[in-house]
């Protein structure tokens, strides 16, 4: 049986590194496909990691794609030149366009999850999601991209735990390392292409999570301590962060947790207010439903009792629910 091992790795970000690193396969990874520093400046990619000096120094050589959507005609010119059999795709945010796709032997495999499994979840920032939501679980699919939107074929299925404790971060290691076992388990078919491949369940619905920007960072004091709490997990880095304002200067909050549901004597003061400032610097905002221990925030901030929170005029963005409370939406 005929052996498929020309391999690459797409991708731009830390994870990308990570699993450079760490994937145990017979077979090397030969090419990365990535983008310079200017592409992931101009495309705000949270994580992004300038890999072409890494992969170098490892052996693997680097094309840095000219267009972050690799619809570029040189790109996809170079791309199809190197007679791909397979591409792992990690760290690398957008579709693989039809014109790299059937360039590739056996396939490019990706990895795409949700708190409820595909085809419920597809779409843009499953993991920050599932934070914000309250979720427990999280399954990471191996699948075989087409051109559509995370609507491939599954190979494989991974489910890990969302802790109370997990972050952006968290989530993050725990989808890359998934992605690894995944692509450890399956390799021997895949080079051989003879892998099993399980098509999404058409009788259900498909449903999609929306894009999240940076802006969407603002803290809606009108919500409950134990939503913000999510919410600022869901936001940390790598990513851009939850935001608020005193006056017209914003700040930086990286991270925080519930400190009581009991207010201490605070009952009656605004939503959002700074009550106490501890001489390490951590503060407790009086919450709707309890107290926000604030435990990290950007430098130069220093809080002060009786201080309000709020949004200086700017719109917070409320985004729609399903009929179960869930952001992912059908289409």
């Amino acid at each position: 049986m005929a052996i498929f091992d020309k391999i690459a790795v797409f991708g731009c970000k830390a994870t990308t590194l990570f699993l450079l690193d760490n994937l145990n396969i017979a077979y090397p990874v030969r090419y990365l496909v990535t983008i310079a520093p200017d592409a992931g400046n101009k495309h705000d990619v949270a994580d992004y990691l300038d890999l072409k000096a890494e992969a170098e120094a490892r052996g693997i050589e680097v094309y840095q794609a000219r267009y972050y959507s690799l619809k570029h005609a040189e790109d996809i010119a170079h791309i199809n030149s190197l007679n791909l059999d397979i591409a792992f795709v990690m760290g690398w945010q957008r579709l693989i366009p039809a014109e790299v796709l059937s360039g590739l032997k056996i396939g490019a495999f990706g990895m795409h999850g949700s708190a409820a499994n595909l085809p419920l979840g597809r779409g843009r920032s499953p993991m920050n999601w599932s934070i914000i939501e309250g979720r427990q679980a999280f399954y990471t699919n191996l699948f075989l991209y087409d051109p559509g939107v995370d609507s491939g074929d599954v190979v494989d299925t991974f489910k890990f735990q969302i802790t109370p404790q997990d972050t952006a971060e968290t989530m993050h290691f725990k989808n890359t390392l998934a992605m690894k076992f995944l692509i450890e388990r399956n390799i021997e078919g895949l080079v051989r292409n003879d892998f099993k491949r399980t098509k999404q369940d058409d009788t259900i619905t498909p449903t999609y999570y929306p894009k999240r920007t940076p802006q969407d960072g603002l803290l809606d004091w009108e919500q409950d301590v134990a939503a913000l709490e999510r919410f600022i997990r869901a936001v940390t880095r790598p990513f851009s962060g939850a935001f608020t304002y005193i006056g017209d200067r914003q700040v930086r909050i990286w991270a925080a947790q519930v400190f009581d549901v009991h207010d201490f004597g605070y009952e009656q003061w605004p939503a959002g207010t700074i009550v106490a400032v501890f001489e390490s610097g951590k503060f407790l905002v009086k919450c709707f439903g309890g107290l926000l221990l604030v435990t990290a925030h950007e430098a130069g901030f220093s809080a002060k009792k009786g201080m309000r929170f709020g949004n200086n005029s700017e719109e917070i963005k409320r985004f729609e629910r399903n009929r179960l409370g869930f952001f992912d939406l059908e289409e």
